[in-house]
């Protein structure tokens, strides 16, 4: 398509402009396919995935194909704005719908108990489990933020169309990576925290705040080949890139606060152990242990229970608590 002739844009162009992508049709097909036989599979032999997590992954496949085959698209060479909406429904809108999909678990339940163990054993032993560190999502999510948006990677784009491909892959690659770990829960090593995955979709504002605090704040034009190739309608090159850094730090702070309040309401549903992960609920009932036997108690709990779990040992704590309260909790040295 050449950009340079597209008609300018307002609803009737928006709504109206659409092109084919038999290369993201192909793969889009082929990916529901799977997912449609690995679930059916899955019940036959008692893995369920809900109906809302099979309508998030078909809806995200849908999403998809709208971005890539509509005017978001075929305006994203024309505008730098339009790109960035583009931008962002491809490296969270999408990959958010895909991962509360479950394809890991559908992948692992559309088989048997050898096939699962199997799966197993891939997901969360050797390299393939420290593919998917939340760290490393986090870090490959800013990389790719970075890369696109601060070096000459658009005008390299504006004049070879594979790169936008590549872009797209890198886009949905990325903010699957980090979500897997933030929102997703799949029978991979790495099960995050509900307080950590709050702090890692926090640390994913911070790319986009600051490329698009740098995009407002630049005084030249950055792309000047992808901006030379737009049409004559398009705005200036500096409003439409403060427009393009306005989306990129407002929209992706927002996508990335609504799903941390995702994360909070699913929360409000799970135990004490979710939202602190077993090691520092372990940290937590050691240090209550020890201040009841300082206070000349005794606190017994079974491998793996904490005090919130033990009638006995949450008296045991609560009577603690009551003595420190009146100070009568003996010294140091004393019993």
């Amino acid at each position: 398509m050449n950009h340079q002739h597209l008609p300018p844009l307002d609803w009737g162009t928006f709504l109206g402009t659409w092109q084919s992508q038999p290369g993201w049709l192909v793969v889009c097909s082929l990916v529901l396919v799977v997912y449609v036989v690995g679930v059916q599979r899955g019940h036959r032999h008692g893995g369920t995935v809900g109906p809302i997590r099979v309508a998030c992954f078909v809806l995200g496949l849908v999403v998809l194909m709208v971005c890539l085959c509509s005017a978001v698209d075929a305006y994203a060479m024309s505008l730098f704005w339009m790109h960035m909406v583009e931008h962002l429904t491809l490296i969270t809108v999408v990959p958010a719908l895909l991962v509360l999909g479950h394809p890991l678990t559908v992948l692992r339940n559309a088989g048997a108990d050898t096939w699962r163990g199997r799966v197993d054993r891939l997901l969360q032993t050797g390299p393939v489990s420290w593919l998917f560190h939340p760290l490393l999502g986090l870090t490959a999510y800013g990389v790719v933020i970075f890369y696109t948006h601060l070096t000459p990677f658009m005008d390299t784009m504006a004049t070879n169309p594979s790169q936008m491909t590549l872009e797209q892959v890198l886009y949905l690659g990325s903010g699957a990576w980090l979500l897997l770990g933030a929102i997703g829960d799949e029978p991979i090593r790495w099960r995050t925290p509900y307080l950590l995955r709050i702090i890692l979709l926090v640390m994913a504002m911070v790319p986009d705040t600051l490329v698009g605090i740098v995009l407002l704040q630049t005084e030249r034009d950055p792309f000047p080949t992808y901006m030379a190739m737009r049409p004559d309608w398009a705005p200036g090159a500096m409003h439409d890139l403060d427009a393009g850094g306005s989306l990129m730090w407002a929209g992706g702070d927002g996508l990335m606060m609504l799903l941390a309040v995702g994360v909070v309401i699913a929360l409000l549903s799970r135990q004490r152990d979710s939202f602190l992960g077993t090691w520092l609920e372990s940290a937590r009932t050691g240090t209550m242990v020890g201040h009841v036997e300082r206070s000349g108690g005794q606190l017994a709990l079974e491998d793996g229970a904490t005090v919130d779990d033990d009638d006995a040992a949450l008296a045991a704590y609560n009577d603690m608590l009551r003595r420190l309260g009146t100070g009568r909790e003996p010294r140091s040295g004393q019993s």
